[in-house]
């Protein structure tokens, strides 16, 4: 089962390093792990996509629990939550498939952010499966480079990751 676990962790040096360092001696694997500043600059906010079977998960949130940096933690997957990723995609649009391309973009609701005579840079936002879609409707070699932040996601309603 794919689990979306969110974070709040002390803003301090060595804190990352502590939660990777706690997946690789157990051989658990992170698939995606995003970190960045909360509104209150002591704490960052990690989100951490991960896998396992429910008795994996729950070792790994009680062994991110014990770590000193760790205020406070929420599996994703127990609550309803919105989930989003990031994509930058560069793709080469030529004079045949530039109006194409633009057409595409916009059925996906993605942005041409960067214009050269030979390519584009696309970005989106949305659902993996999304943005696994719109790869999949290009033509291999129309791909460039792509870059995907994975998902980050946040609880809907009352419920969230608060002190």
């Amino acid at each position: 089962m794919r689990h979306i676990i969110s974070i709040l962790i002390e803003n301090e040096s060595g804190a990352l390093s502590r939660v990777a360092g706690l997946f690789s001696a157990r051989g658990y694997n992170i698939e995606s792990l995003t970190v960045a500043p909360t509104q209150d600059e002591t704490l960052s906010r990690m989100t951490l996509v991960t896998r396992g079977s429910e008795a994996i998960i729950e070792q790994i949130t009680k062994q991110l629990n014990k770590l000193v940096d760790v205020v406070k933690l929420v599996d994703l997957f127990e609550v309803p939550h919105l989930e989003r990723e990031l994509m930058l995609i560069k793709v080469r649009a030529e004079k045949d498939d530039r109006e194409e391309i633009k057409r595409l973009a916009d059925i996906f609701r993605a942005s041409i952010i960067d214009v050269t005579d030979s390519s584009y840079i696309i970005e989106m936002t949305g659902s993996g499966n999304k943005l696994d879609n719109f790869i999949s409707v290009l033509k291999p070699e129309q791909i460039l480079e792509l870059v995907r932040t994975g998902p980050c996601g946040i609880a809907r309603g009352d419920k969230g990751l608060v002190l």
